[in-house]
């Protein structure tokens, strides 16, 4: 097997899950926030439907150098506005894992600002730390927004208080 076979279906796993948040987020709730020091729900739902474009950043080229960066970040108006642009970069993501090669994904990428380097690993390990992981960390942090809004919570790694078992 090769390892982007993997880390596609772990991808594509995870983004099932992902998707079912998302969908689930009510449009009138995007400016609300937990906490003063807390992103606002939509700010943190834009921030889940980009991850999946740090898959194409992290195969194509060999560093992010925040410096040098030109990121805008997406807001979003509604859930299905935030759906639609994680399917997008869901999609294009799947497309980049399935051309790589084993070669590739062992080549090292840096994250940067300037001179100031965060890390330096092998494309793999940021895929599976920087970019699966971290997606799942901020998909935690949605389902505790939602579940403080009432909103009932799809399984996800299996069921939830909200789901009959």
């Amino acid at each position: 097997m090769n390892l982007n076979e993997a880390m596609l279906g772990e991808l594509q796993n995870e983004a099932a899950s992902t998707r079912k948040m998302l969908e689930l987020i009510p449009d009138d709730k995007l400016t609300w926030t937990p906490h003063e020091k807390s992103m606002t729900l939509g700010t943190l739902a834009s921030h889940i439907a980009e991850i999946p474009t740090w898959v194409n950043a992290t195969i194509e080229k060999d560093e992010l150098d925040f410096a040098t960066s030109d990121y805008k970040p997406f807001i979003p108006t509604s859930a299905k506005e935030l759906v639609e642009r994680f399917d997008k970069n869901m999609s294009a993501a799947v497309e980049s894992l399935k051309n790589t090669s084993n070669e590739t994904l062992m080549k090292n990428w840096k994250l940067r600002s300037g001179e100031d380097i965060y890390f330096d690993m092998p494309k793999i390990q940021v895929l599976r730390g920087f970019v699966l992981n971290h997606n799942v960390h901020h998909r935690g942090q949605l389902s505790v927004y939602l579940r403080l809004n009432d909103v009932p919570l799809p399984s996800v790694y299996g069921p939830t208080a909200d789901e009959a078992m």
